[in-house]
This record gives structure tokens, sequence and C-alpha cells, in this order.
């Protein structure tokens, strides 16, 4: 895939996502995807595979979150197999509190799927906010 149909697989899977439209987001993915959050949060580490994102990933944020996360793009920039995107989310705990916090995302496309994402966010909103 060329960087700009990149750029549009990454638009769309967090239209998906935002939307709570797993399922959709989830087939840009490749099977065996690794996706790490960094720093030293509960959900801070490398997830291997669709399944293990799906249980404790999207499982935990599904446990914490009401409603789940609205995305905004603010920027994104493709070159080659990657994409970088910064963005914005907002949601609320079921506890109620706010939860709003910044990302800036790296994923890398290998046979038209995403084999690799790299998180970088507030950790300490994430330590403070869901524990």
């Amino acid at each position: 895939m060329s960087a700009e149909q990149n750029k549009q697989a990454v638009r769309e899977m967090s239209a998906a996502f935002s939307a709570g439209d797993i399922d959709k987001a989830f087939a840009f993915y490749a099977d065996d995807i690794q996706w790490t959050i960094t720093g030293t949060t509960s959900y801070s580490g490398t997830y291997h595979g669709k399944q293990d994102l799906r249980e404790r990933l999207m499982g935990k944020l599904g446990e914490d979150l009401a409603g789940g996360l609205k995305i905004t793009i603010d920027n994104i920039i493709a070159e080659r197999d990657y994409v970088v995107y910064q963005s914005h989310g907002q949601a609320k705990t079921k506890g109620g509190a706010d939860y709003n916090n910044t990302y800036c995302m790296v994923y890398r496309f290998a046979d038209g799927k995403v084999v690799e994402v790299t998180e970088y966010l507030d950790t300490e909103l994430v330590r403070r906010v869901l524990g």
C-alpha cells in the first residue's frame, strides 16, 4: 500500500474505534500485531496478537471507561510503511471522571495490515485517572 493508503487506513481505524466498532478496527490489524504502550502504567507493555490485544487492552478499557474513547486526529504523517499521528481522546470513567488524554501513535504496515503500533501518551494521567 502507498503512504496515502496507509494514512487512510489509520483514519478509518480511528473512526471505527471511536464509534465503538472494534471488529472493523481490528480488520486492519495483522493477526500477529504487536502493540506497545510506553511507560509503567497498568496499561503499559506489549500486547502480542489480536486475541491478546482484544482481551487484555480492549477488555481493560471496557472495564474502566463508560461509553468508550472518542479519538480526534490532530495531525497525520506517513512515509513508506509508517504512519504517525497526533491525537486527543475524550472519555469518562465508569466512576464519572474525565479521561482526556493526548497520544502519538506510530503504526507500521506490512502487506496491507498494521503489524506494529507504538503508543505514546500521558502516563501520569493514566495512573491518576485509571489507576
